[in-house]
């Protein structure tokens, strides 16, 4: 080894330093072919003879070992890192609850969410602006938020505004009104378990019993 090779070695900063010189950027009869083998890498087709087969006919002349190093050498290079797509039920759950509740990085997730998904984002406004006709019992509103709904492409939100249609008047009470029937939807819901603790043997004489003394 002479003594200039030995100092360039000695004064490399990386690596790299040390590949540099006649045999760096050198051609190579696969060149031309490679923009072929990562078109067909990314198909999902990494079989190194299968793929020699394929350019052979196209021209390459150079050897099956050649495309099968070169192959090794996708192979061995470390996989860029993505993120993974929040699942169905993450993102439901980040539409119905109020969006001052929800994290920054969550907000940032469903943002990208619905600049995706224009069914998405459209569900995303329907659904926040029910919720306020709940909330602050905008049942006057009612009217305009059907209109709204069809005229987009939710075949779900169609069918519940078709339900609505069919109890119209009671929709909009039930949004405006204070009263509710909650109190006596508990006591419907007491008699069926007073009734299923009794297995469905005893008649209407306990249960009747059973509900008065309760």
């Amino acid at each position: 080894m002479s003594q200039n090779t030995v100092l360039r070695f000695s004064r490399a900063d990386a690596p790299e330093d040390l590949v540099d010189g006649q045999w760096q950027n050198r051609t190579s009869v696969l060149d031309e072919y490679k923009t072929y083998l990562d078109d067909r890498w990314n198909e999902g087709c990494t079989n190194a003879w299968n793929l020699w087969e394929e350019i052979v006919p196209l021209g390459y002349r150079g050897s099956y070992q050649r495309v099968r190093a070169y192959l090794h050498k996708k192979r061995t290079l470390p996989r860029p890192v993505t993120a993974r797509p929040p699942s169905p039920r993450t993102v439901a759950g980040w539409i119905l609850r109020r969006p001052d509740t929800l994290t920054e990085a969550e907000q940032i997730q469903l943002k990208s969410v619905r600049t995706h998904c224009p069914e998405l984002d459209a569900l995303t406004l329907h659904v926040r602006s029910c919720a306020t006709m709940l909330t602050e019992r905008q049942g006057e509103r009612l009217p305009d938020w059907l209109d709204a709904v069809r005229q987009d492409d939710l075949p779900s939100l169609h069918t519940l505004a078709a339900g609505i249609d069919r109890d119209h008047e009671a929709v909009i009470a039930g949004l405006t009104l204070p009263w509710n029937s909650g109190v006596v939807e508990g006591h419907v819901n007491r008699i069926k378990m007073l009734k299923r603790q009794m297995l469905g043997h005893a008649g209407f004489d306990l249960l009747r019993k059973r509900v008065l003394l309760a």
